[in-house]
Formats: C-alpha cells, structure tokens, sequence
C-alpha cells in the first residue's frame, strides 16, 4: 500500500536513509507516488539522473522532483536536492511504495517435504513445492509454487525463490538471496571430451555456490562445476538469461544486464559491470573495477580498473578511435582511388616523354 508524505517528511526520511538533502520549493507539498518525468502526474514526484532527460525537467507534470545540487528548474516546480538522486530514488519508492508483499502459505499441504529436510522457522512455502532428502533450509524463507530444491541443497536465511526455480542437489545458496522465477543453479555444465570422433561425457562431480546478497533475474542458469565450485560472489546483481558455465568464479558485487554469458573456468575480479549481451570465452580472467559495453566479445584476459567495448574488447578510447578512423574510411578510399587514377596518368605521360 502507498504511503502519502509531505515533501519536508520524505526529506527527513531521506536523511536518515543515508541522503542528506536541500527542498527548494514548496515544503508541505503531499506526494503520493513515484513516476518518471515524462509519465508523472500531479501528487507524483520524479527524479534526474541522467542528463539526457534534463528537458524533461522543465515539461514534467510532477509535483515535485529528485535533482543534483546543480541542475537548474522551472521556477514553479519543487526539487529535493541531493548528491546522488538515483540512490535517493530507491530510498523513495521503498519509503512511499514498500517492498513486495509475498502471498503468505506457511507450508501449504500440497507441498512435498523430504523426512530428512531440515527447514527453519517462519517459513513460508506455497504449493507443489518439492524439498529432497538432506535439504537444510534457514529462515524466513519464502518458496513460491512449483520450486524443488534438490538432494543435500543448502538455502541461507531469508531466501526468496520465485515459480519454478530449481536448485540442484548440493548447491548452496547464501543468506537473503532473490531469484527470479525460471532460474536454475547448478545444472550440468557442458562437460565432454571428444573420444574417437564421439562426445564422452564428463561427469559434473562439483556444485554450484551462490553467495549472500546476490539478486538474479528471471531465467538465469548457473552450471555445477566439472570438479571444485561455480561460485557467484556476495552482493552480485544480474538481470534475466545470464548464464554463467562451469567452474566459473564471479567476484562481489558485481553486475550483469540481460543475456550475458561467461563460459567456463573464468575468473572475474569485484565490482564488474557487464552490459547487455556480452560474451566471454573460457579461461579467461577479468580484473577489479572493470565495466565492459555491450555485445562486448571477450577472447583474453582484461586489465583491472578499465573500460572496454568492442569485437574483440578493446579499452575503450582505443576503441572509439577505431570507430572515428572507420567513419573516415569512406572518404580515405575515394582520395586513395583519385591518388591511384593521378599515378596512372603521371605513369602514362611519362612513357609517352621516353
């Protein structure tokens, strides 16, 4: 349920929630939901964190807005200025709009629970679940309907499985771990070794690990390790169909939009960002602090504490001038063709001078 606040009460809020803030404007303005600039009505207020919708700013139908300490406004429209919008901007929809409501089950009768599973207090489990022998469950876990967890798994406290997620037998997952319905850990990797022409496979003898903090998307795959863990590091973000293979070792905090893929046996270092639709081939190793664009291909290792973008990766002014120099190939191959029909003259005038 939305909550109603003035503009002086979300400042105070936002205060305490680590953003310290200047209104300027209206302070007993009532605000009754968060939207975008352009969608916002009046009684909503907005947010600017990106300058490529600064004119929006001064078009906007909301009540009020979210800005830096030096964007300008519309004489009319209320701000709270801050140093980080964006972060306030999630202070404000927790505070006005909450978080999600979960249906509450406690363990439906439909669910199907292992003798030997051990599951923690306040657990909240809707129907058709399955939970296998050996299962250790904390608490305040909330399985939503269709989820098997399978044989010796491990699940953290305050865990949240959407529909239909499947965590493999061994696998274990952290505390306060979010994944979205569809998602699967620690499947069988693509382990095969090729003998006289056929695929043998290889048994995937590890598991997969699944750190505290870590948030996936819908449809995510997290391949068991052929020997030793695939492990997703504490704090780790990933958006829908990221899929990590075998034996690979994401470190914390970092963070995957959709439809990344890293194969196996790569090693990535903390605080990595990821684009959309970016490739990275086996056994390579990625450093700290490292952002790559998207549909980046990476075919060797990349340096901590750069950009990268491009097929393959390129640091990223490296790369922007390869595209610069291609905007100037058009004109660099006619004034090549007229240096090569001049040659030909100057070569032609010159036997007829023999």
């Amino acid at each position: 349920m939305m909550k109603t606040m003035k503009i002086s009460e979300l400042s105070f809020y936002l205060a305490q929630q680590g953003f310290p803030n200047t209104i300027d404007g209206n302070q007993e303005l009532e605000i009754v939901g968060v939207n975008t600039l352009h969608e916002a009505k009046e009684g909503e207020i907005s947010f600017l964190a990106n300058i490529k919708y600064r004119e929006q700013l001064f078009d906007t139908q909301a009540s009020a807005v979210i800005v830096n300490y030096e964007d300008t406004k519309p004489d009319t429209l209320t701000v709270i200025r801050c140093a980080d919008p964006y972060g306030a901007l999630a202070a404000t929809v927790i505070g006005i709009h909450g978080v999600r409501q979960h249906p509450q089950w406690g363990i439906d009768s439909r669910t199907q629970i292992a003798k030997s599973a051990k599951i923690g207090t306040n657990a909240n489990i809707g129907p058709f679940v399955t939970i296998d022998e050996q299962v250790v469950i904390g608490d305040n876990v909330i399985l939503y309907p269709g989820c098997y967890i399978g044989y010796g798994a491990v699940l953290g406290d305050n865990v949240t499985l959407y529909p239909n997620v499947v965590v493999y037998d061994g696998s274990k997952i952290g505390s306060r771990v979010s994944l979205h319905a569809g998602t699967v850990i620690g499947q069988d990797g693509l382990g095969y070794a090729s003998v006289n022409g056929r695929w043998m496979k290889i048994p995937q003898a590890g598991w997969a690990v699944v750190e505290d903090d870590v948030d996936m998307g819908a449809n995510c795959a997290i391949d068991r390790a052929t020997l030793g863990q695939t492990r997703v590091g504490e704090g780790t973000k990933f958006s829908d169909a990221v899929v990590i293979g075998h034996g690979t070792k994401v470190g914390k905090h970092n963070m995957y939009v959709a439809q990344v893929g890293l194969a196996g046996s790569v090693n990535v270092g903390d605080h990595v960002t990821m684009a959309g639709q970016v490739g990275v081939a086996g056994h390579l190793n990625i450093g700290d602090n490292v952002t790559i664009g998207a549909k980046t291909g990476i075919w060797s290792d990349l340096e901590a504490n750069e950009r990268y973008f491009g097929v393959p990766a390129f640091k990223w002014k490296q790369f922007w001038r390869q595209v610069a120099a291609m905007k100037e190939m058009p004109d660099a191959l006619r004034k090549l063709r007229k240096l090569e029909k001049e040659l030909e003259t100057l070569k032609t005038q010159l036997k007829n001078h023999e």
